[in-house]
């Protein structure tokens, strides 16, 4: 399937209700093609419920999809063909070779002869798994079931690949391999929508990245462009004895000061970067009477920016 365009998926003011309560709640996005979008939201954002209408098992109350330049609720077969799906739950046969697994799926889309046995081996090479091709996947490890899932899932060379949290669990040396597999099928032009429960994987490889919380897009945009937000800031945190609590309200009156935290031990507070103001918070600890034990200091990371943004860790 030749399209001739730059969006492979666009989804305009997309909703989808449970009962009384909306999943998804009009959201609007492009993927293009060669771009790695990161979809990342705490449990029960809105994340799997978009993923599982684009990669065509839930349909939408309202919206309109275009993926690969078809109409979602009219061609759906279309889009079928041209879509590889990685679900977070394994989709594999444990007592047949791995080799043979690749090769059923991919015989699923009508691909026959040389040219099956061609893209069966290019998948199982893309995931570091040629090697173990005539092993049965009862015999791997996790990791390894998680990378023949995806050479499943690409061996009919799509143009648009979904994962659903494809490195949930595994070891290190499998993250890696799936994520690298994952910038090579960008540079083969594919697109990529990648959700995730771990911020560092979406920094490594996300052209584009999306926040969600209650059904809603609450951020969008380049992990540059989201650092942003949060990078003008920086976090002290002091290890102190003594500690005075009526003190939180002094350090407000200080130019740049955003935010104030005392605990029973530990003082944090947040400043703008661009304020040269630590000398003054010092000042206002050991005027109440505060021994300073130690100090740190750290700068807001994309982890924050999606903490203020949802009020939640991500793995809440």
């Amino acid at each position: 399937m030749d399209i001739k365009m730059n969006n492979i998926v666009t989804v305009k003011n997309l909703e989808k209700s449970y009962n009384t309560k909306k999943a998804v709640d009009g959201i609007n996005f492009e993927v293009k093609r060669g771009e790695i979008l990161g979809l990342l939201g705490p449990n029960g954002a809105g994340k799997s419920t978009t993923i599982n209408i684009l990669a065509t098992i839930l349909s939408a109350d309202k919206g309109e999809i275009t993926i690969l330049g078809n109409n979602l609720k009219k061609d759906i077969r279309l889009i079928k063909q041209g879509i590889g799906v990685v679900p977070q739950d394994l989709a594999i046969y444990e007592e047949i070779s791995a080799e043979k697994n690749v090769r059923f799926f991919a015989s699923l889309y009508n691909i026959k002869g040389k040219q099956l046995e061609k893209q069966v081996k290019e998948a199982l090479e893309l995931v570091a798994l040629y090697d173990k091709k005539d092993d049965k996947p009862k015999t791997f490890s996790g990791g390894m079931k998680r990378r023949l899932n995806i050479a499943c899932a690409i061996a009919h060379n799509p143009q648009l690949i979904i994962m659903d949290e494809p490195t949930v669990g595994i070891d290190p040396q499998s993250r890696n391999h799936i994520l690298e597999s994952i910038k090579i099928l960008k540079e083969r032009g594919a697109a990529v929508i990648y959700s995730t429960h771990y911020m560092e994987e979406v920094e490594a490889i996300s052209d584009k990245i999306i926040i969600m919380n209650e059904g809603k897009i609450i951020a969008e945009g380049t992990k540059e462009e989201l650092n942003q937000k949060v990078n003008q800031e920086i976090t002290y945190f002091f290890d102190v004895k003594n500690v005075n609590k009526s003190m939180n309200k002094q350090f407000y009156e200080i130019a740049g000061v955003t935010k104030a935290q005392i605990s029973e031990d530990i003082v944090e507070i947040t400043s703008e970067k661009s304020y040269d103001n630590i000398n003054e918070i010092i000042s206002v600890i050991i005027k109440n009477g505060c021994k300073i034990k130690s100090m740190n200091c750290k700068e807001a990371s994309l982890e924050t920016v999606f903490l203020e943004l949802t009020g939640r860790n991500l793995r809440d």
